[in-house]
């Protein structure tokens, strides 16, 4: 079955982004099937329990289907103690590996695989514009990008094409860091991060999915893509782009110390999330004409927010 048609795969759909790919599909009149270990509220797609680790009676749903799309992967919004690094690195490669496992054993395998990524993978320089072709970085986020991409490398089959999506900050209505980013502003506690020059790349969730959309429809995308709005900002300019659009013009900057008390006692979160970042470009979507939506954050925020 070719990818323009027939039924999607989504593994570790049960989160954000797997829900809001799965509706925008579903709009599109594709059936789909969600796999992931907790069912995905609103019961709209068909779903299948599975551990992210072993194969099981949830690999029936891969034989003939068009497009796997795996996402799996334990979140990052976490306080990174070995334990939590340990379950991020193995959720990630241990789903790819068993993917590849089952999709050896299918008489029809899916003849395209999408597999996210991170743009972290080329870590956090403060003001190098980052493409595909950019080095790796150094750190955990690298680390695990490294060890994700390599497993995906090794899982492909020989009749399959392969995309990596290195995906950037992904902002949503419903779901990821936004909704929260913008309940702080609202409460006065939308300043910029300590410095506020560490960059955001970012991505409005439907041009995530519309290049999703783009990538199964023609067979020229393959390969590796940093996934992100060809306009990054700052985090002073990000900020003050939010607070604009909820009707907040000013609030205190907030101090590392005070990010760095709340990330580890009040979020048990992570604060190297807010006080660094990348610049990222994509170049190949742009050499490839992909067209943003919302190319700009005041207009991705006007959609989202407004």
């Amino acid at each position: 079955m070719s990818p323009e048609s027939g039924r999607v795969v989504i593994c570790g759909g049960s989160g954000f982004l797997g829900q809001s790919l799965a509706k925008a599909m579903r709009l599109q009149g594709r059936q789909v099937t969600l796999i992931s270990r907790s069912a995905p509220s609103g019961g709209d797609s068909e779903w299948r329990s599975w551990d992210g680790r072993n194969p099981g009676p949830w690999s029936s749903a891969l034989e003939g289907a068009a497009v796997v799309i795996n996402l799996a992967g334990k979140s990052v919004n976490c306080r990174k103690t070995p334990d939590a690094c340990d379950e991020i690195l193995r959720s990630r490669v241990d789903s790819v590996r068993c993917l590849g496992e089952v999709m050896q054993s299918l008489k029809s395998p899916p003849p395209l695989w999408i597999q996210m990524s991170t743009a972290h993978i080329h870590g956090d320089p403060p003001e190098v514009e980052m493409d595909e072709t950019s080095s790796v970085g150094l750190g955990l986020a690298p680390q695990v990008g490294g060890a994700w991409e390599a497993a995906f490398d090794a899982a492909l089959l020989p009749t399959q094409r392969g995309v990596v999506l290195r995906t950037t900050f992904v902002i949503g209505r419903n779901g990821g860091a936004l909704p929260l980013m913008a309940s702080l502003c609202r409460w006065g506690l939308g300043g910029s991060a300590a410095s506020g020059r560490q960059w955001i790349s970012w991505i409005h969730e439907d041009d995530f999915n519309r290049f999703i959309f783009a990538l199964i429809a023609e067979e020229k995308w393959r390969g590796v893509y940093l996934l992100g709005s060809p306009f990054p900002e700052r985090n002073a300019e990000f900020m003050a782009k939010l607070r604009a659009q909820l009707g907040r013009p000013w609030s205190p900057p907030v101090p590392e110390a005070l990010i760095r008390f709340g990330a580890r006692w009040i979020f048990n979160n992570d604060p190297e999330l807010l006080l660094y970042g990348r610049r990222c470009r994509p170049a190949r979507l742009l050499e490839g004409g992909f067209e943003f939506q919302f190319p700009r954050l005041e207009e991705a925020l006007r959609d989202l927010l407004g």
